[in-house]
């Protein structure tokens, strides 16, 4: 799939012939290293630049690249009720008010503790929903989790994570109304970026930006 049919609006970004050999040559020696991580991260988006901001956006912020005008992502939070939609990156950069709403409605809603949530699990969420060619708000059965809230749950269930990326803010657990459980799950694998969990007893996925992974049937 042709990933600039699907963000909407960009912008077309392009430098010198002479310079491109340069920046492709780089990327070969990029597509070598044992950086696997990194190198899924690239393959899964339209550049590391335009979606997640790592270290490598600097070395191609001149190359021929493909940018959203803006990113947009929706939340309902099942135990609370709370809805959010909104604008979260746009010109170059996140929006802090929209990633402090984002926090607040995907905070631990049994200990009402609240933490940064990774602003790459954001990103990934938007190309998924993108790859999904649907502007659903995602349903959300968890999202960041205490510590205190980890421990319970490990106590009581041999699939809890003692240490969870739950705790980090850096993994959510979803569903998308509208759309089989089966091809959100299929379209997160093919992003390969990240870990994938499936969980079709309960009508989730978990999504989040640790290592590429997947489990469950």
């Amino acid at each position: 799939m042709h990933y600039g049919m699907l963000v909407g609006k960009w912008h077309l970004l392009q430098l010198p012939e002479s310079k491109m050999k340069k920046l492709n040559d780089h990327d070969s020696q990029i597509n070598n290293s044992p950086d696997n991580n990194r190198r899924r991260f690239i393959k899964a988006g339209l550049s590391a630049c335009a979606l997640f901001s790592l270290p490598l956006a600097a070395s191609l912020s001149h190359a021929k690249i493909l940018q959203p005008v803006e990113k947009t992502l929706g939340f309902v939070n099942l135990h609370t009720g709370e809805k959010i939609h909104s604008v979260y990156w746009a010109e170059g950069q996140y929006i802090p008010e929209a990633l402090q709403s984002f926090r607040e409605v995907l905070r631990d809603h049994r200990t009402g503790d609240l933490h940064a949530m990774d602003t790459d699990l954001f990103d990934l969420l938007h190309l998924l929903k993108s790859q999904m060619n649907s502007d659903q708000e995602f349903h959300v059965i968890s999202a960041f989790r205490s510590q205190k809230t980890n421990e319970m749950l490990a106590s009581r269930s041999g699939g809890v994570a003692k240490q969870s990326l739950h705790t980090l803010g850096k993994a959510i657990d979803i569903r998308m109304p509208g759309h089989q459980l089966s091809n959100l799950r299929t379209a997160a694998l093919s992003l390969e970026v990240g870990g994938v969990g499936y969980y079709p007893k309960s009508d989730f996925i978990h999504i989040d930006t640790g290592r590429t992974r997947s489990w469950g049937g």
